[in-house]
């Protein structure tokens, strides 16, 4: 059972005003008060200019609505016209935004735009599906149609629950449990700066066909997707080596916390699989605030209290390794293929801070790099491999690639009756 409503069409092509905005309101705190989840069809042209300034407060109201039903029930709001003005911020407020080809939102129409900056921009050019699929991330997925943004809906409802006081629905699969992960093999290079699709480890790992990725296109160097493990629903993050070497960025952190916080909220375990060399290096990254949006991966993982799992599947150096919900962010359980490389940085970039100054003293070049060579070896079985890790606890299991899948699926039904209380506050004051 759902709520559902829409808006669309009418004298004033699906304008909101005060008679809708009580229906809307209506609606959605009548779905959060029964636990059931809200699906919403939009089709606006925003706050109805002829009820004046009640129309605003009208969607001020349904936006209300949806922060109040945030976490209590899952929210999806499908986009199959215009969405703009104000009532575009709802968009933001959802859960999950479907949208179709023929869909745009945004805030500030082309006619302003032109006005303040000059820039002509049609409606599609300046809050298309493209646009909200690649760069903005408003769009958690972009179908053809309506119907099918309609079949979108329902099979994303399938893997969540209907509130937060539930789990979510497990069923039946005809996928072994114990399945050994035999392509694993062929897909993972083991030369560490080697690029490989994340996706079709992930394939490999849950049942078949159940991997749905959400935001797909934006921030593509880390996937967030649905999938399940012998029928259970999990939220999976991945650093994706295809794209931009699996570094994290500005947009990568903010998609990973949302869907941490989100799959946290529902209580949807979570699988993390870490292959990455770090964050993303630039001045323009730092002064957009790489810092800040960085922090917002570390708050969603350390405040979440679902079962989370992480395997570092090659490399995890530095920073990004930590945020990637490591040991230290207080995972339930993490574990490592052989060949990981856990460490602060890569053997050549550890080799040259610390022994830079005698290898530049070796004039002969094959000497120097024969040295190097030796350096970067010893550093790899002192310092980067997983069986150190696992010495000092950071590591739970240093565990063959093929079997990934079994002991994940043994793994979380070990911690399936986790419960875990939360600190004594009103709230706490993310980086947002």
């Amino acid at each position: 059972m759902v709520s559902t409503f829409r808006i669309e069409g009418g004298k004033h092509v699906g304008a909101i005003g005060p008679p809708e905005g009580q229906v809307l309101e209506r609606a959605i705190h009548h779905a959060a008060q029964f636990g059931i989840p809200v699906v919403g069809t939009i089709a606006s042209s925003g706050a109805d200019v002829m009820e004046g300034v009640s129309s605003l407060h009208a969607w001020g109201r349904v936006a209300k609505a949806l922060a109040d039903a945030s976490g209590v029930v899952p929210t999806v709001l499908i986009v199959v016209g215009p969405c703009v003005s104000g009532p575009a911020l709802l968009l933001g407020l959802a859960d999950i935004t479907v949208m179709t080809d023929d869909a745009f939102a945004y805030v500030s129409g082309p006619d302003t735009v032109r006005a303040f900056t000059g820039i002509d921009l049609d409606h599609q050019a300046l809050g298309g599906p493209q646009i909200h699929d690649r760069r903005s991330g408003v769009a958690t997925v972009v179908v053809p149609d309506e119907d099918t943004a309609v079949d979108m809906a329902w099979t994303l409802l399938e893997y969540l629950p209907a509130n937060h006081l539930e789990d979510p629905p497990r069923y039946a699969t005809d996928d072994p449990a114990n399945r050994s992960c035999a392509r694993i093999a062929a897909i993972v290079p083991s030369r560490p700066t080697a690029s490989y699709d994340v996706r079709a480890v992930i394939d490999d790992i849950v049942d078949d066909d159940s991997r749905l990725e959400l935001r797909a296109n934006h921030a593509p160097n880390l996937v967030t997707t649905l999938g399940r493990l012998d029928g259970r629903t999990v939220g999976i993050i991945a650093n994706q080596p295809q794209q931009r070497a699996g570094t994290l960025d500005i947009e990568a952190s903010e998609k990973a916390a949302r869907f941490v916080q989100w799959c946290d909220c529902f209580n949807i375990p979570l699988v993390t699989l870490v292959d990455t060399p770090g964050f993303e290096p630039g001045k323009d990254l730092e002064w957009r605030g790489m810092i800040r949006h960085g922090a917002e991966l570390v708050y969603a993982y350390a405040n979440a209290t679902v079962p989370r799992l992480c395997v570092v599947l090659r490399k995890a150096y530095g920073g990004a390794y930590i945020v990637m919900d490591s040991k230290g962010m207080g995972n339930d359980w993490c574990a490592a293929w052989p060949m990981a490389e856990i460490a602060v940085m890569g053997a050549p970039g550890a080799v040259q801070i610390l022994h830079g100054r005698t290898l530049r003293a070796i004039d002969d070049p094959e000497a120097r790099a024969a040295e190097q060579a030796d350096l970067e070896a010893e550093y790899e079985t002192r310092f980067s491999n997983p069986y150190i890790a696992a010495e000092r606890g950071y590591v739970d299991e240093v565990i063959l690639a093929e079997d990934t899948r079994r002991i994940l699926v043994d793994t979380l039904d070990r911690f399936s009756t986790k419960r875990e209380e939360s600190h004594r506050r009103k709230h706490g004051n993310s980086p947002l």
